[in-house]
Formats: C-alpha cells, sequence, structure tokens
C-alpha cells in the first residue's frame, strides 16, 4: 500500500498550494500521514475554573467582568486587564496590541480567556491569553473535548491543524467499513492491551478529541490504553521494519568462509591463559555465522574487560586462512592503537601481516599502507575512520569488526560496509560494543542483527569498590594515592571538564599533573591527553605499562582499550559530569589484575538528582546491564544507543522504557504478520516510519 493510496491533504478543505507545501515541512502529504501526526500534549477548556481556585503554572478557562483597563508605561508599554467573578481577580497583560483590542477590553465587558496562570505579586496573573468578548448567553460555552496541540511549523496554526484533523477523522469514520480502507486495523486481530481490544479508528478518535472524563493523568503520562495501542503499532512498525531488513540482508550474498581454524588453534597455543566458556561460546557462533553464504550481523555486547577483543581476532583470522582481509575499526587513535598492539602481539607470530591506517600518518606512510590494503599483501587492516576514506582500496574484504560502534555514525558504518562489496560479495560484520544495553532496548533497536552476549569475566578478576568523596577532602585522596604508590600499586588519575574543548581538558590534565608531581615525591607521574602526538602517547603508555610510571594523569581519552594490569586505583575527579556509560567505562581500566581494586569518585556539591543517581549506581553495583538499565532512565533510548542522529527510535507516541512491557506482543504480531499477512508489512511501516527508514541498511 503506498502514499497514492490515500488522499492528497490537498483534497481537504482548506488545504492550498502553500498550505500543503507548509505541511510537507513536518512530513504530512496524506490525510494518513495527517491522522498520525498525533497530539504532544493537551490543555483542558472543558471547564471554567473559579479565579479564587487557580494554581500557579496551569493552563485554563476563566469567566470574568473587566473591572479596570489601563495602558501602563514602564520598561515598555503594557496593556493590564483586571477581571473578577466574585470569588477573586485575574489580571491579564498584554505587550501587544492595537487600538480595537484596547476598546473592546474595557471595564464592564464580559470575557473568557484561557492561558497559562503566573504568580505576580500581588493577584495571579495570565500573560497574552487567547480571549473572546461575550455577549448574551454565551457564557456557558465551552470546548466538549480535551484541545489537543500538535508540533507545527512556521504559518501553520494549532486552530489549521485542528481543523483539518477534525476533517481526517471524519473521513476515517467513513471508510471505516470499506474493505481494505487504509485506516482500518492492518493487523490480523487488535491486539489485547491493558484488557481491551481496541481498533485503530477509535484509538485515533480518542487520541486527537479525548472527552472531557479522560484520564488525564494517564494521558499526560503516555499509559492511556488509547495511547498504549498506537504505541503498539509503532513498536511493532520498528520491529517489522527491521526485520525486512534482516530478510533483505539474508538475501544478499557473502563469501562463505569455512576452514579448518589452524590459525585460531595456533592462536590459542600462544595465549598464556583460557578463554572464558562465554567466550568460546560466541567464537562458535560466530564462525557458524561465517560459513553461510549471505553477510553475517552480529551484535556482541560484552562488559569492560570480558575479553571481545579476541572474540573478533578469532573471526579475523577465520577470514584471513581463508585467503580474504579482514578490518578493525574504532572510533579513537587511542583505541585503535590499542588494538594494533593486541592484533601485534597475537597475528604477526602466525605470520599474519598487519597494516595500520589513522588520520595521523604522514603521507608517505599512508600512501605505503594503502599500498599494502591495496595489493592483499596486508591482510590484518586496524584504523579509525580513515579506513573509509576515499583512496583506500580493499583486495578482498570480508570480513569487518566495528568497535565501540555507537561512537560512529550510520553512514561512516556503511561507507566501511560498501568498500567490500565486490562482485555482488558482501562482507559479513561484527558490530561490538562494551556499552552494555538492556535487552528489551536490545531486542526493539537491534531487531535486525543477531546478538551474543559475553557474559562473564576472566576468572581472577574481583569487583572494584566504589567510593564517593566531597572535593573538600580531596587532600585525603591524595595521600591514598601516594600511599598506594609508595606500595607498589599503580594509579589513573582522570581529570574532567564541563567543557567540550580538547584544548580545555588537556591544559585541566596538565595543571592537575604539574600539582600532584610537585605534591607527590618519589611518586613517578605521568601525563597523557587527546592533543599529544602518538608516539609520545605510546611511550607513556608503555611506561606505565612497564611500571616506570606510578600515577598516570589523563583526560578521558583512556576511557576504551588501555590494560594495565597493575592498575588498582582509579581516581576520577568532578565525576559528576560523566555519564554513566563513562564512568563504568574509565572505571573498568582498573580490576584487571588479581589485586583488590578501588575507584574513587572525587565529586563537587551540590548534586543534581540525576548525578547523585549515577553516582549512587557506581557505588552499589559493577554490574555493566544494571548499570546500562540506569542509564538508559536516564537519559533515554536515542543517547544510550548513540543513534539519535540517525532517525532512528524518534518514536512518535511509544517510550521504549514505559512501553517495554508490549514488546514480546509487539515480536508475537510482527512475526504473524510477516508469515501470514505479507501484503499488510509495507503499509504498517509506511504509516508510522515513513521516510525515516534509510539507516538500516548498515
Amino acid at each position: 500500500m503506498s502514499k497514492d493510496t490515500f488522499p492528497s491533504v490537498e483534497t481537504l478543505k482548506g488545504v492550498g498550494p502553500k498550505a500543503a507545501e507548509r505541511l510537507q515541512r513536518i512530513q504530512i502529504y496524506t490525510v494518513q500521514d495527517l491522522l498520525f501526526h498525533l497530539p504532544i500534549r493537551y490543555q483542558d477548556r472543558t471547564r471554567i475554573r473559579p479565579v479564587g481556585a487557580l494554581r500557579t503554572g496551569e493552563e485554563c478557562v476563566v469567566i470574568g467582568t473587566i473591572i479596570h483597563s489601563e495602558v501602563v508605561f514602564r520598561k515598555r508599554r503594557m496593556l493590564l486587564v483586571s477581571v473578577e467573578d466574585g470569588t477573586g481577580r485575574v489580571q491579564l497583560r498584554f505587550f501587544y496590541f492595537n487600538k480595537s483590542q484596547r476598546e473592546n477590553l474595557s471595564t464592564g465587558a464580559k470575557i473568557r480567556c484561557f492561558g497559562e496562570v503566573r504568580r505576580s505579586l500581588k493577584v495571579p496573573e495570565m500573560v497574552h491569553p487567547e480571549y473572546e468578548i461575550l455577549h448574551n448567553d454565551e457564557t456557558t460555552k465551552v470546548e466538549d473535548h480535551l484541545t489537543p496541540i500538535y508540533s507545527t511549523t512556521e504559518g501553520l496554526h494549532q486552530l489549521s491543524l485542528r481543523r483539518l484533523t477534525s476533517q481526517a477523522l471524519q473521513w476515517a469514520t467513513e471508510n471505516e467499513g470499506e474493505k481494505g480502507a487504509p485506516v482500518l486495523d492492518l493487523l490480523p486481530t487488535p491486539p489485547r492491551i491493558d484488557g481491551q481490544n481496541v481498533s485503530i479508528v477509535d484509538a485515533l478518535k480518542f487520541v486527537h478529541r479525548p472527552p472531557p472524563e479522560a484520564d488525564t493523568e494517564a494521558l499526560s503520562s503516555g499509559k492511556h490504553v488509547m495511547q498504549r495501542r498506537l504505541a503498539f503499532e509503532e513498536l511493532l512498525a520498528q520491529q517489522l521494519s527491521l526485520s525486512k531488513l534482516r530478510l533483505q540482508m539474508q538475501r544478499q550474498d557473502a563469501v562463505s568462509i569455512k576452514t579448518e581454524g589452524k590459525l585460531y588453534k595456533g592462536l590459542l597455543d600462544k595465549l598464556e591463559f583460557e578463554l572464558t566458556n562465554a567466550q568460546t561460546r560466541v567464537i562458535k557462533t560466530l564462525f557458524s555465522d561465517l560459513s553461510n553464504p549471505y553477510p553475517m550481523l552480529r551484535l556482541l555486547q560484552g562488559d569492560v574487560g570480558s575479553g571481545k577483543t579476541l572474540v573478533a581476532i578469532a573471526g579475523c583470522l577465520q577470514a584471513i586462512e581463508a585467503g580474504y582481509q579482514a578490518v578493525m575499526m574504532a572510533p579513537t587513535e587511542i583505541l585503535a592503537e590499542q588494538h594494533l598492539r593486541n592484533f601485534s602481539k597475537w597475528l604477526e607470530p602466525l605470520g599474519v601481516r598487519i597494516a595500520w591506517l589513522s588520520g595521523k600518518l604522514t603521507a608517505s606512510k599512508a600512501n605505503e599502507m594503502k599500498a599494502l590494503i591495496a595489493s592483499g599483501t596486508a591482510n590484518a587492516i586496524i584504523g579509525t575512520h580513515a579506513l573509509f576514506q576515499q583512496g583506500v582500496e580493499f583486495k578482498n574484504l570480508a570480513f569487518i569488526v566495528v568497535d565501540e560502534q555507537h561512537r560512529f555514525g550510520v553512514h561512516q558504518r556503511l561507507a566501511l560496509r560498501e568498500k567490500g562489496i565486490q562482485d555482488g560479495m558482501h562482507p559479513h560484520q561484527l558490530i561490538m560494543t562494551a556499552t552494555p544495553i538492556p535487552r528489551t532496548l536490545a531486542m526493539t533497536a537491534y531487531a535486525d542483527l543477531d546478538y551474543s552476549v559475553i557474559d562473564e569475566l576472566p576468572p581472577g578478576r574481583k569487583p572494584i569498590s566504589t567510593i564517593a568523596i566531597p572535593m573538600e577532602r580531596r587532600q585525603d585522596v591524595v595521600d591514598r594515592v601516594a600511599n598506594a604508590c609508595r606500595n607498589g600499586q599503580q594509579a589513573y588519575w582522570v581529570c574532567t571538564l564541563v567543557e567540550e574543548s580538547e584544548v580545555l581538558q588537556c591544559q585541566a590534565a596538565e595543571d592537575v599533573y604539574r600539582e600532584l608531581s610537585q605534591l607527590l615525591r618519589g611518586v613517578n607521574v605521568g601525563l597523557v591527553h587527546g592533543r599529544m602526538k602518538g608516539k609520545e602517547k605510546d611511550a607513556v603508555m608503555q611506561d606505565f605499562t612497564n611500571r616506570k610510571i606510578d600515577l598516570l594523569v589523563a583526560t578521558t581519552v583512556i576511557e576504551v582499550g588501555v590494560d594495565v594490569p597493575n592498575a588498582s586505583l582509579m581516581i576520577i575527579e568532578n565525576a559528576e559530569r560523566l555519564g554513566l556509560a563513562q564512568l563504568h567505562q574509565l572505571r573498568g581500566r582498573v580490576g584487571r589484575g588479581t589485586e583488590e581494586s578501588s575507584c574513587v569518585l572525587v565529586f563537587s556539591p551540590p548534586l543534581t538528582d540525576n548525578a547523585k543517581t549515577r553516582i549512587d549506581t557506581m557505588r552499589n553495583t559493577n554490574d555493566g546491564f544494571k548499570i546500562a538499565q540506569v542509564d538508559l532512565e536516564i537519559r533515554g533510548p536515542g543517547e544510550v544507543l548513540g543513534t539519535r542522529q540517525t532517525g532512528m527510535l524518534e518514536l512518535r507516541i511509544a517510550n521504549i522504557m514505559r512501553d517495554q512491557d508490549l514488546i514480546p506482543l509487539v515480536q508475537e504480531y510482527a512475526k504473524q504478520i510477516l508469515e501470514e499477512y505479507p501484503q499488510n508489512v509495507d503499509a504498517v511501516i509506511q504509516r508510522w516510519l515513513g521516510r525515516s527508514t534509510e539507516y538500516g541498511q548498515v
């Protein structure tokens, strides 16, 4: 069912070319689009409030008589109108008015007005309320439903949208009985939500025009059964869209990678430790995926330090043994450099040639690396965003690993995938994240991906104890660091700043480095930040790894990828400025050896409620999934997934956190529609997602 099936908005009364162009700006082309352009909130104009009962902040209708009206000149000219209704007095304030308005708003006139109540010095007031001068018996006339407020655009007024929506609802009612009417339920049976079976037309009528007796609390929180019926279908559209993409991916061709696993066995022989059961399980799944003749698209989640890199390396070795190239892309130089060290340590002894590509290479070095990649001489390639730039050509890329995937824009990931398509063959993809995503969210946001979790840490890893200390006790923290370093431990001191400016962050780290170098005599203090050259950073990190540095002062560049088993103390200064995911990542830099490890969160009071929640969560748990759940509640799915810019999860009425109980039913219906009613799939997707489905090709 296409957009052409529905009447154009231009068939509605009052919509000419100009109005149609304005409606298109907010993605309204047809009557159906108008019906699914849902209210963002409501105003209650169904009852008259006594002036004596007005409360600050509420929006309401009052009716009274004007007892005084005058123009005053203070900082600016304004019209002040006093209105009484027998229970009290309210003042109306107008900054913009003309002569006829001033004459209408004269003493003795009866007035009905609607606006937000503000508290002024003497009496409640409304600034620029909507108003109407009443005549004869008009005093009791009020709206017969709650008034919807829609998101709009310049030149398109709420009154116009309400008039047009009324016409669209009438059209829906008239067409409800017709076979195949586009606003009829596209589902095999109406879903049973909160004990009720609600048709889509009834839900739309209610949500656009709620009756006066509607539960306004449920409506304002999005929990009314009529809203949940629509939220259900929106989540269903999301699920169907991603399921459809998954099926499309499975119809694409990829090289089937099957080997004897000699390189992988060689890797296992050289490791000084055993893989965890979880790593072994995920690697087995990965090898099975790579053997399929269609492209793998798998999301791998694992908490900080769970060993995702080794899983990725195992996949790379399968591709390399089969004669293909494998690439690992990381979002930052420091993480890419960490991967380079790991790949070099584990792959070079197996005879694998590695190429390295980053924005910081000299032109001649970059050209040398590009030549190795293009010729196929290098079969393992590590890099940053530089990998998908023009001029980088692969000989036979079959396996892509994207690390910390949420740090890349969708088009960046897509650009790398495009480079791997040769002769109709698509590369396999493994997408990794150390930011655990709660299962409900993963099942909804990543329904087009297969999903693996490394849910155990290497043996011997001990939980990290976390404490929070206010800034006035900072000297106690300095003393603790001194004692730890003199007892042979190593520590991180992370500096954070509100400013996004890398220059200012590095400046702060340099200041702390100088201060601690003076305070901690006999302790070797090192410094690493984002503005240092790669070689400088490498040298400092190498000295820290080799225990030549006791205390490493750093910006949040060490958030991911740095692995120093002897480091057992993490200080995070101004911890209240960081999000939960970042705090958890930073804490994960310690606790990698057998020593008891600690994390100290130094904060500046007073804390906001969110900051207090974040710090309490860090103190109470080391579980990445519990932390992710709280993070999701604080920030919302778009922020947690890093997908705000993609159109993904910009939901109109559904809310993944609030409506997560609907997900199992959504999945059940999605499966049924795909199998039994495939002709309805596109219609459901089109209705809710319209033009925002392009992101899913990644």
